[in-house]
């Protein structure tokens, strides 16, 4: 980061903090009768934001009256709340405020030392990070531009002057994110050592005392098998894992993390290890220790790295034992915005178009682990949740996502997939979403609620988008009313991204070459390829990541008139690909295989040759 691109910054020095610039626009003053403050913005501040494209109209007017009914909020701590681009927001208030505006990488930071003096929790309570030394001074990162309190403070903490720069607040919760990652490595135990005096008797079947593990603070216990079942949780969080698999063998017992979605063997311990790993996990998730021939399913909550996950845990007996399928479920995951997820252009927009319809249904369908989740939280996030009721119906909640309603289905009890959204109809929404239409009768209600005035966001699994809609049809429901309710389809899979470490022109082998002949004759060439030569940093696969490959399907008036009449699936195909509004998971393949996203190999192990 170069000083000399910053704009201009007033430091605070030994004499003490200072406004930033000659008029502070936030400042709250009182106003009513009662004592109380309402914070008063100045109005040059949000038509700057509008202008800048931070916000709309409509949202700065959200945030005044939020700002009206909460004394001592400011407007860019609301705006932050909402806007789709904080660092939009951050550099028009870095430019109304005369200070400057800042990226902030982990990597760059210079001022660990303080930030180690300053602490990674107080730095995310204030919002404010180290970043590096300038002569005596101090730049620090700031998300607020009018906290002098917390500058003051953290001078007083570190004796050092402070030179202010704007930051966001989600580059100081990665920074904090990354340190904490690095400071934790160093302490990690080897397996060896966890291992060589584990006995199956090791494990005290006891019920933890709080729902939240400190698997952290639990490293250091004195039971070898609590120890060893942490680092496996530990170490697959570090990796970057979606799943961990407890495998059974006949002489061993075999660990694998499944990476990138691709199963990697982790580690080996000794067979006599796997009754006492399976019921410690057993205990952290609840269930009975002493039932080894059902399956069973769970839930573990636990703090890794500083942050909390949900593991969602599954037993199946086997003849060697009972394997244990752990599911790491983290937010972070699901934090990303819909521009991101690697749709192209024209594909994006189609979608978006669906998602601002004011009724119907749209779908997402792929296989289990293809991202389906993702894209629906990603499109919920889009929408504006303080117009609207959004409501979901799903099993599990995965994810808790703030100012939607999310409904957990019980099964057990009655609470079922069709159940919830039935009674859900009865709670005003405006859109529903889903988690997935699995029987007759769920889909009846769905379409039913598409008709009557609501959007309705659900997955189905199906192999490519046109086949949503003779599942559809298959699972009961009638063609005209597929017809008249369904807006548009979006089917995906996830395939790896080339490693940008160790990233290098491809020349195709004999068997890409057939491919790329055979896609010549659809006219479709790419016009360059890339492959990762393999490193430490992806494990020397080649890859590191993963993105989505996305087929879109938006059916228009003739497909329609198809549908209720029942047409069947190849001649849905074939007017889908005669229209302008259907990108096959193929094409969409082939375009990130020129960018040098990712390989051939990839797209076709995920999408049909």
């Amino acid at each position: 980061m170069d000083d000399s691109t910053q704009q201009n910054e007033s430091p605070i020095g030994a004499a003490g903090p200072r406004s930033f610039s000659g008029a502070d626009p936030f400042l709250p003053v009182p106003v009513d009768a009662v004592g109380k403050q309402i914070t008063v913005v100045d109005a040059a501040m949000g038509d700057a934001l509008v202008k800048a494209g931070a916000i709309n109209s409509e949202q700065l007017t959200s945030a005044r009256n939020v700002i009206a009914r909460s004394p001592g909020r400011r407007l860019v701590d609301v705006v932050l709340e909402s806007a789709n681009d904080a660092e939009v927001v951050q550099r028009t208030v870095a430019e109304a405020t005369g200070i400057g505006f800042e990226r902030v990488d982990y990597d760059q930071i210079e001022s660990i030392k303080q930030l180690e003096t300053l602490g990674d929790d107080y730095c995310l309570k204030n919002g404010v990070i180290p970043i590096r030394p300038r002569g005596s001074r101090l730049v620090l990162g700031v998300v607020h531009a009018d906290d002098l309190i917390a500058v003051d403070e953290v001078q007083a903490k570190l004796g050092q002057s402070i030179k202010p720069v704007l930051v966001t607040p989600q580059d100081i919760a990665a920074a904090i994110e990354k340190h904490r990652e690095d400071s934790s490595s160093g302490n990690e135990v080897a397996v060896d050592e966890i291992i060589a005096d584990i006995d199956e008797d090791d494990v005290e079947v006891v019920q933890d005392e709080e729902d939240d593990l400190d698997l952290d603070k639990d490293q250091a216990g004195s039971s070898p098998v609590i120890r060893f079942v942490n680092y496996l949780i530990y170490n697959a969080v570090k990796e970057g894992a979606s799943d961990i698999h407890i495998e059974p063998q006949e002489k061993k017992l075999q660990v694998r993390y499944r990476i990138d979605g691709v199963l990697f063997d982790a580690m080996n311990p000794p067979a006599h290890m796997k009754n006492s790993i399976v019921s410690r996990l057993k205990i952290m998730a609840n269930l009975d220790i002493a039932e080894r021939r059902l399956p069973q399913d769970g839930r573990i909550r636990a703090m890794v790295h500083g942050r909390k996950l949900d593991l969602r845990m599954s037993t199946l007996p086997m003849v060697q034992g009972e394997k244990v399928v752990l599911r790491i479920l983290d937010t972070r995951s699901i934090q990303v915005n819909l521009d991101d997820l690697g749709m192209s252009e024209d594909m994006l927009h189609m979608w978006k178009n669906q998602i601002k319809q004011p009724h119907g249904i749209v779908l997402v369908t792929g296989p289990t682990g293809s991202g389906k989740t993702t894209t629906l939280y990603s499109s919920l996030n889009q929408m504006d949740r303080q117009k609207l009721n959004i409501s979901t119906v799903e099993d599990p909640v995965e994810y808790h996502l703030s100012g939607i309603n999310q409904t957990q289905t019980h099964e057990s009890i009655g609470m079922s997939f069709a159940g919830a959204l039935r009674a859900l109809l009865r709670q005003d929404p405006d859109v529903i979403m889903v988690g997935e239409i699995r029987d007759g009768e769920t889909s009846k209600i769905a379409i039913q609620a598409s008709l009557t005035g609501h959007l309705v966001l659900s997955t189905l699994h199906t192999n490519d988008a046109p086949s949503a809609v003779t599942r559809l049809i298959n699972i009961g429901v009638q063609p005209y009313l597929v017809a008249a309710a369904l807006r548009g389809v979006l089917a995906q899979r996830l395939v790896r991204r080339v490693c940008a470490s160790c990233a290098e022109p491809h020349e195709p082998n004999e068997h890409e070459q057939r491919i790329l002949a055979h896609l010549a004759k659809d006219g479709i060439v790419p016009e360059q390829m890339l492959r990762g030569a393999g490193c430490k940093k992806c494990r020397n696969t080649g890859y590191s990541g993963r993105l989505g490959v996305y087929e879109i399907f938006v059916p228009d008036g003739e497909c329609m008139d198809a549908v209720s009449r029942g047409a069947s699936l190849q001649e849905i195909r074939k007017l889908a690909k005669e229209g302008s509004t259907y990108i096959t998971l193929r094409d969409d393949g082939i375009e990130k295989v020129s960018a040098g996203l990712t390989t051939l190999e990839e797209v076709f192990r995920v999408v049909s040759a």
